[in-house]
């Protein structure tokens, strides 16, 4: 059983989450977490949000990590700082997503007292092409390869861990790939497109798309804190939605536009500041990505307690706004073209 656990990632949803939940149980001895800035509004002294957990501030791609690992003995390691947002320019992020996670392996590689590494990963490091499999698993080679973004990185990030387990097969290491996280409080750049009033797909594409509830996760993300399971695992709910089931469900008209001008409208929202579409994201919703969840329900026992439209059907019920005339924005956008 974990004893000392360093969360990264704290001032974001599901590392606050996460470090909450270990923070609450009592077989933990000491809960640390780390990031660049605190969560919003966070006490850490009145057991509002972060509970106990100790907080410290942290920019993974110092050196610094290396001392909090030393200084107390940390056992565990659950590395969730990995961020896909368009608040960060494409620099920033990389350093911040592929240098960060390099700078902790080694840390890690060089403590004599961690004994656990989970990481954080994305469903994404397959990317979404039209010659990829319907599903896929935890061994399948992406066809077109992981090209940009924050597809890219994970992609790099998961080689890194690879090497690091070689060189560590002391230490368990454990790899989660996630589907797009849903749920009340996750804000993501999905999260965002289906709040916007309008919604405008791929003409010609209708993609399956697969969920994961954030409660999911940070069960999952819990659980493997305290237990050795090795490898790989793809997680997200129970089934897919076809995109023009999640329109229907959230009451949203959908505008479908050519490939071309698709891009091109996304460049105008992310420069507005309404959503983000990056080359990635226009991919997925082209083509859409599906994973088998076979491995870690094998090797757990354990399966999510949302479905796929059971977490986006949780969202939307959390987003209770109504719709409001997004054609005029998006006209206005255009205009100012």
């Amino acid at each position: 059983m974990a004893r000392t656990v360093l969360v990264t990632g704290v001032s974001r949803h599901i590392g606050a989450r996460v470090a909450s939940a270990l923070a609450a149980d009592p077989e933990i001895h000491r809960v640390i977490g780390v990031d660049t800035a605190p969560p919003p509004s966070a006490t850490l002294d009145d057991g509002a949000l972060l509970g106990r957990t100790e907080f410290v501030r942290v920019d993974l791609r110092s050196p610094d990590v290396a001392r909090v690992i030393r200084a107390a003995d940390i056992d565990t390691v659950v590395h969730l700082s990995l961020v896909s947002g368009p608040s960060h320019s494409r620099t920033a992020m990389k350093e911040h997503n592929v240098i960060g996670a390099m700078q902790l392996l080694a840390a890690c590689q060089r403590s004599d007292t961690v004994r656990r590494v989970v990481i954080r990963s994305t469903t994404a490091v397959y990317g979404s092409s039209p010659h990829a499999p319907a599903v896929f698993t935890e061994d399948t080679e992406p066809v077109d390869g992981a090209r940009s973004g924050y597809e890219k990185d994970a992609f790099e990030i998961e080689g890194y861990v690879r090497g690091f387990a070689r060189r560590r097969p002391d230490i368990s290491t454990t790899v989660l790939r996630f589907a797009n996280f849903m749920g009340p409080g996750v804000d993501s750049p999905l999260t965002r497109y289906f709040s916007q009033p309008v919604l405008p797909t791929v003409l010609g594409f209708d993609p399956r798309l697969q969920f994961v509830h954030e409660d999911d996760a940070v069960e999952v993300l819990h659980r493997l804190a305290g237990e050795d399971h090795q490898g790989v695992f793809n997680v997200a709910g129970d089934g897919v939605l076809l995109l023009s089931q999640c329109a229907r469900r959230a009451g949203r008209p959908v505008v479908p536009v050519p490939s071309p001008a698709f891009g091109l409208l996304g460049g105008l929202a992310r420069s507005a500041g309404l959503v983000d579409f990056s080359p990635e994201q226009i991919a997925l919703m082209s083509h859409g990505r599906a994973v088998d969840t076979g491995r870690i329900a094998a090797e757990l026992g354990w399966r999510p307690k949302y479905t796929t439209a059971a977490a986006f059907d949780d969202f939307l019920a959390s987003r209770g706004a109504s719709p409001a005339d997004v054609l005029g924005v998006l006209g206005g956008l255009l205009r100012r073209r």
